[in-house]
Parts: C-alpha cells; sequence; structure tokens
C-alpha cells in the first residue's frame, strides 16, 4: 500500500554523514535518475549500482544508525523502532532504504517501508505498507500461545490433521489490515500440497482468536519433473584433497547436498555433501544421484549470474552468500520450495504421476531461488493479490534465467516448467494463463481470494505482453498468443527492459502489501526512472497493465493523447452513466487517494465481497474516493442512493470524524461519528439541481487525531 497522504514532514537521511535532515514531503519518489523525458537508453542493473559486500553492510549500518531519527521524521510512534533491511544506490547516488518495523518489540506485519533519497540525502518519497504510526491499545494479549496455537489448528485451511504448540505462536502486530491489532503467528504442520509436513501461517487476533490471515510457508511450484533437463554441462566444484565436492565457490559457496530422502520436516536430517574422486558427475539419467544434483548446481549458478550481470545483484540477499540445495528430499516428493527460515531450496524426486523425475528443471531453480529475492527486498505477504505477485515475480524471473541460460536442451519461451513432464505439458502459461483452466489471465474482483499460483496468471501475463506484444509467435520452439482483455493490439519493449523495470519496481517499491494496482503504480514509476516519464517503454507497460483490465493507458507520448483500444467507446455528450457503483469489479471506474476500495474480510460488504472502506486511523488523516463524467438524469429528480455503515469509538454527538458528498466539488451532504450505525443504511442525495449534466461525484473524508471512526461505503446509484 502506497501513502495515503504527503507526510507531514520528510526526512533526509544523509547516508554518507549519518545525519537526518528535516526536508520537503512528498508521498512517492521522484528518483533524481530518471531519464530525460523521452528517453529510452536503458540503464545497466535496473538503475542500481553494483556494491561490494562490505558497501552494502556499511550502508545498512549507517541506514540503522539513522533509523530513531528517519522514524520521528515519518511520525511515527514512540514505541515504533524501524530496523534497516537493505539499501540500494542508483547510478547518479540516489538510495532507497528499506527498512522493517517493530511495535514494543513485537515483529509488525505488514510494517515495511522504504525512504527514497538524493544523493546528497534530501528525501524524494517513501513507501509504506502501513500508512503512518502504528497504534494498538495494549501489547498484552487476553489468549496465550497454546490458546492461540489451538485456534490455528482449526484456522488451518491449506493442511490436514493439523499440529501446532505453544512455541509455534508468537506475539506480533498485524498491520496488513487497516487497523493495527495485537495477533499471533502461529505455524502449523500437517499434510497438504507438499506433503506429509507441509506448513501454514496462520494469524488470529491475539484477544478474540478471530482468523486474520493465512498463507502456506512453503512457497513453491507444484507438479512434475523431467529428469535432467540441462544435459551436458559445466558446473562449478571445488577440490579438497584426492577429491571434489558439489561447492561452487564461484557463487557464494553453494552448496548441493544429497537430502538421502530426509522428511520435509527436516530435509537435512540425513543431508551429506555430494563427494567423488572424478570430477565428472551424473548420468545424464535419474539412475544417478548426482544427475539432479547436476541441474540443481547448474540452475542455481545460471540464476546467480542473471541476477548478478543483468542488475549488480550478489545473490539472494545481496551480500554474495550462497544458499545451499538439498535434492531427493522425501519420497514422491513433486515439488521443490524455497525456505527462508533456512535460507536455503529443496528439491524433490517427483513420484509415478510423473515418471519419477526430479523437480530439478532451470527455470524451477530460478523461481525458487527468485522467492529468496522477493523475501530480502519487497517481501510480498504470500497471500491474497501480493501473494500472487509473489509467485508472479519468480515466475517472471525463473523464465528470465531460462532465456539467459541459453541451454539448447531446455530453450527460453514463456511457459513454466515445460520440462517437468507434466501431461498438459506445462504447470502455467505466461503468454496465456487461463489455458489451463484455473489461473487468471485478467484481473478481477476476485483475484485476491483465488490460490496464489492461480493469480500470478494476471502478472506474468502483463509480462508477457509488456515484453513481446500482442499476436501469435513462435518462441523456444513453442507457439505463443498475446491475446488481451481488452482487446487492445500493441508491441512489446522486449523481455529484458520488462524485466529491468520489474526488478526496480520490486527492489525499490514495491512492499509486503502490493496489490495489483500498487504493483503497477510501482512499475510506471520503475519506467520512468529507466527510460523516461514520456517514454514509449512507460507508455506500453501501461498498455499491457490495461490489457490484463489493471488500470487504463496512459496517454500517447507521441502526441500527447491517449490511444484508444478497438473497443475504447467514445463518450456521449451527456457523460457516461455511474459504472461499478456496487465495487465488484474492484477499482474499475473509480479515482482513490489510496486503497480505499477493498475486499478485506475485516469488515462487511454490503453485498457481494467489495466496498469502499474510508478513514478508521485514529489519526489526522484525509481521503477520498471519486468518479468523474457521470451523466445525470435530464428528466424527473434524479438522486444519489448508496449504502452507508458508520462505526466508531467516538462518544456523544460532536461531529469530530466525518464523511462528505460532493458533486463538482460542492458538499451536498455530510456523514460524520454521530451518525454511527450497526448496520448499512441507505441514504439518499438529492441531484435536481444538476440535470443533464456530467459531473464528478465524491466522497471526501477527514478524520482527527483522537479516537477512529470507519466509515463503510457500497452499493452506489445514480437515477
Amino acid at each position: 500500500m502506497y501513502r495515503k497522504n504527503a507526510l507531514a514532514a520528510g526526512v533526509a537521511a544523509a547516508l554518507a554523514l549519518g545525519s537526518v535532515t528535516l526536508v520537503t514531503t512528498q508521498s512517492t519518489a521522484v528518483p533524481q535518475s530518471a531519464a530525460a523525458a523521452g528517453a529510452s537508453a536503458a540503464q545497466p542493473g535496473a538503475g542500481f549500482r553494483a556494491m561490494t559486500a562490505d558497501t552494502r553492510s556499511e550502508a545498512i549500518r549507517t541506514a540503522g544508525r539513522n533509523a530513531a531519527a528517519t522514524a520521528r521524521e515519518l511520525g511515527l510512534g514512540p514505541d515504533e523502532r524501524l530496523v534497516a533491511k537493505d539499501v540500494l544506490i542508483d547510478a547518479d547516488g540516489s538510495r532507497h532504504v528499506r527498512y522493517d518495523r517493530t511495535y514494543d518489540g513485537l515483529a509488525v506485519i505488514g510494517g515495511d517501508l522504504v525512504v527514497h533519497l538524493t544523493g546528497d540525502g534530501r528525501i524524494t518519497g517513501s513507501d509504506l505498507a502501513h500508512q503512518g504510526a502504528i497504534r494498538v491499545t495494549r501489547t498484552t494479549p487476553k489468549l496465550t500461545a497454546a490458546d492461540a496455537s489451538a485456534k490455528a489448528v482449526k484456522h488451518a485451511k491449506h493442511v490436514k490433521k493439523a499440529k501446532a504448540g505453544s512455541k509455534d505462536s508468537t506475539l506480533v502486530v498485524y498491520a496488513a489490515g487497516k487497523i493495527p491489532v495485537l495477533a499471533y503467528r502461529s505455524t502449523v504442520t500437517g499434510a497438504g500440497e507438499t506433503g506429509p509436513a507441509s506448513r501454514e501461517a496462520v494469524i488470529v487476533d491475539a484477544d478474540s482468536g478471530a482468523l486474520l490471515d493465512q498463507y502456506e510457508l512453503h512457497q513453491s511450484v507444484t507438479g512434475t519433473g523431467n529428469g535432467v533437463t540441462v544435459g551436458q554441462v559445466s558446473i562449478e566444484t571445488t577440490q579438497t584433497g584426492s577429491g571434489y565436492t558439489l561447492t561452487d565457490a564461484a557463487h557464494g559457496g553453494t552448496i548441493v547436498y544429497d537430502s538421502y530422502n530426509s522428511p520435509q520436516s527436516n530435509p537435512r536430517q540425513n543431508a551429506r555433501a555430494f563427494t567423488k574422486t572424478s570430477n565428472s558427475w551424473g548420468n545424464g539419467t535419474a539412475s544417478s544421484r548426482e544427475s539432479a544434483a547436476v541441474d540443481a548446481s547448474y540452475g542455481l549458478a545460471k540464476t546467480w549470474d542473471y541476477y548478478k550481470n543483468s542488475f549488480n545483484r550478489s545473490g539472494i540477499r545481496n551480500d554474495g552468500r550462497g544458499a545451499p540445495a538439498y535434492v531427493h528430499v522425501d519420497t514422491n516428493l513433486v515439488n521443490a520450495f524455497y525456505d527462508d527460515n533456512c535460507f536455503c531450496m529443496y528439491f524433490g524426486d517427483g513420484s509415478s504421476q510423473n515418471g519419477n523425475t526430479p523437480v530439478t528443471a532451470v527455470d524451477v531453480a530460478g523461481h525458487e531461488m527468485s522467492h529468496g529475492v522477493t523475501a530480502a527486498t519487497a517481501n510480498l505477504t504470500y497471500s491474497g493479490e501480493s501473494g500472487g505477485l509473489n509467485e508472479a515475480t519468480s515466475d517472471i524471473f525463473g523464465t528470465m534465467v531460462e532465456f539467459y541460460a541459453g541451454n539448447t536442451a531446455d530453450p527460453g519461451d514463456y511457459y513454466i516448467g515445460e520440462k517437468l513432464n507434466m501431461s498438459s505439458g506445462y504447470l502455467r502459461r505466461m503468454d496465456n494463463p487461463s489455458a489451463d483452466g484455473k489461473s487468471l489471465s485478467c484481473w478481477n474482483s476476485g483475484a485476491g481470494s483465488a490460490d496464489v499460483h492461480y493469480s500470478s496468471g494476471i502478472a506474468n501475463h502483463f509480462f508477457y505482453l509488456a515484453s513481446e506484444g500482442t499476436g501469435t509467435k513462435t518462441i523456444g520452439g513453442r507457439s505463443h498468443n498475446g491475446t488481451t482483455c481488452n482487446n487492445d493490439t500493441f508491441a512489446g519493449i522486449g523481455k529484458d527492459k520488462a524485466a529491468a523495470v520489474w526488478y526496480r519496481a520490486l527492489s525499490a517499491y514495491m512492499t509486503s502489501s502490493t496489490n495489483y494496482a500498487g504493483a503497477r503504480t510501482a512499475t510506471l514509476q520503475a519506467a520512468a526512472d529507466l527510460y523516461g516519464t514520456n517514454s514509449q517503454e512507460r507508455y506500453l507497460a501501461s498498455k499491457a497493465w490495461a490489457a490484463v483490465s489493471v488500470g487504463t493507458a496512459l496517454p500517447d507520448p507521441g502526441n500527447g493523447t491517449p490511444t484508444p483500444g478497438p473497443t475504447d467507446p467514445t463518450d456521449p455528450p451527456g457523460g457516461n452513466a455511474l459504472t461499478n457503483g456496487s465495487f465488484e469489479q474492484g477499482t474499475s471506474g473509480w479515482t482513490q487517494s489510496d486503497n480505499i476500495i477493498t475486499n478485506s474480510s475485516l469488515q462487511p460488504a454490503r453485498d457481494g465481497s467489495w466496498y469502499a472502506w474510508m478513514m478508521g486511523y485514529g489519526a489526522d488523516a484525509v481521503e477520498s474516493v471519486s468518479q468523474s463524467n457521470i451523466a445525470v438524469p435530464a428528466t424527473g429528480a434524479p438522486k444519489l442512493t448508496f449504502s452507508l455503515k458508520v462505526s466508531t469509538q467516538e462518544s456523544g454527538y460532536v461531529a469530530y470524524d466525518t464523511l462528505k458528498v460532493k458533486i463538482n466539488g460542492t458538499t451536498l451532504a455530510t456523514y460524520s461519528n454521530a451518525n454511527a450505525s450497526s448496520g448499512y443504511v441507505q441514504k439518499t442525495v438529492d441531484l435536481s439541481a444538476y440535470k443533464g449534466q456530467a459531473v464528478k461525484l465524491e466522497f471526501a473524508g477527514t478524520e482527527d487525531t483522537y479516537l477512529p471512526t470507519v466509515f463503510l461505503v457500497d452499493q452506489i446509484a445514480i437515477g
């Protein structure tokens, strides 16, 4: 989620000098490294400098020393602390400092943020997963850890026969919703997609035990393998005495181990390093335990090289350390996964379902290692729309690694897992995600409720269209068809530029709660940084987002006016009918100051699952949601109707927090905390004065610094 309001004060953490200076106020970054308007020359490394491990460590230490002053200037509360996680430096010296938050010593889920600074320490903006200061009434829970674990077991949906003990639940502050609450984060274990020891995170309210969120902990590719896919290749090994090991000193000391079928609950239980007296490994078939290790070693090395040569990134965490990998995990495991807790990767051997083919293809290795990169950068929450973006990021860079490897046995294409011997021939397709019958090709209001492996199709589709454009192509010997959701046609910007845009957006602008609308904002900002605000690259990226039903295309930079798609309607003289008044199409048709339109289960919709959630911070805030060029009927007695639910912690009848209904900027009705109700109430506003006119409708909320008031709006109509 991006900032709702401009900060009351900015912060300039002059990292090189170790000082903090009060500066200007902006809510989105305006990087000084942005290419000149209209420029299209790509910046190397997605615009970031290469840094040695020592340089990066010192930049993070300096950011840590400035953390307290930064928190104060950002307006965070006295119980909050910032923990420096990473620093990226642009070619011109501009910096992007990523922080995690704690509250009274507790980790804050959804509290991460990025502060953007010029080379001389002036702030240009910031992106926060949660707007403003964190406030909870207390940090003493009503439930014990054992109580929370019991609740988590009952709520678990990704695993069966779930189990969790008191040590499996940790007290946290959950700020991924609109209002932060004290919560427990529990890890439950049971039988699931990844085997008998699958794990799921379940987050429950620390007082009531109500479910707040849940998601799988193994971020995985589920499917079948295709044995040894890379053929004859060179791999890096290490000589030890009279023998050799699969230790890749050229890539951070990455070691590939044989798990010897250790269970998923402890894949390292029986693990041992691969060693032998000769430096020739595997026989090209699954009959040799070394063959799968060759695939994994090769794929991880190519992934490392891709990130290093494309983005100046040195390993998963950009610290030069390689993550260990374990092949032959468990039995009958048709899966592979990255585990950030152990900073390692696991690869299964497949099962009879796929001819017992190990899950070690190049794009799988790139996919899993990229989960680690996401965890080290935006740390996208693995549920809802952010979970789909998390999975898509791994598909995007797994695909790019496959292209980068240039292996004739597995040529680059936009099919995911096409070498894994699946009955369908692939795991997912980026050009046509819905071809598998489950994945989403176009955004819709239910995207946040879909399995993350299926909602990832929206971003995968975007990336393909941004890279290759529309139309049919043969890539890597496979048929591709760039269809769109709006029947538009356009050219792509090329996969290397599209990948640079996505990586910069992930690293510098996305946060844990970024959704699809936020991803569009982040990528268009990244495209502006790299190629210019008025570049064709930024324009075509916006076309690709519109083509998957996320936002609309930007004006064509060639003539300064929008380029209509084939199905774009021409506005009638009197304006258009109000669209998407029930919000069931998400943000379509509406302009919002932040992520107001939501399907969050933390509040009820009047009908369906989507609604507008305004205010509720208990802090100074202003926000709005509006729609323009709405046609008011020219006959009869036109009126605006909508459903409103007001809940508040204020008391009495003084209007402290307000929601105003405006037409063309004129306030026609005002509601406040004094209008609190137990449920939705239909409201009516007379529009007779605007007969036959095209108007702008706006709901504008204002909240003071004391107690919170929540305004929920749904079922809007003009007739």
